[in-house]
């Protein structure tokens, strides 16, 4: 398994061009499909793979592999 390096939600959020509470919220509930968002305990955990960020700029949220489809 290929491992991606990970992006914060602070740094993904200059590169979106939006706050890094906008990211985080976004994570939290599933409408931001960049990565995940874990409630542990008190705080949240996010993983953001850059892989995800750069396929979400390239192709916002449509995946190539839906292209096309009904």
């Amino acid at each position: 398994m290929q491992s991606s390096k990970n992006v914060t939600p602070s740094e993904a959020a200059k590169i979106l061009g939006v706050s890094p509470q906008f990211v985080r919220v976004g994570l939290q509930q599933g409408v931001l499909p960049i990565g995940t968002a874990v409630k542990m305990s008190s705080r949240w955990a996010y993983n953001i793979p850059e892989a995800a960020l750069k396929n979400y700029i390239e192709y916002g949220s449509k995946r190539p592999e839906s292209e096309g489809e009904a």
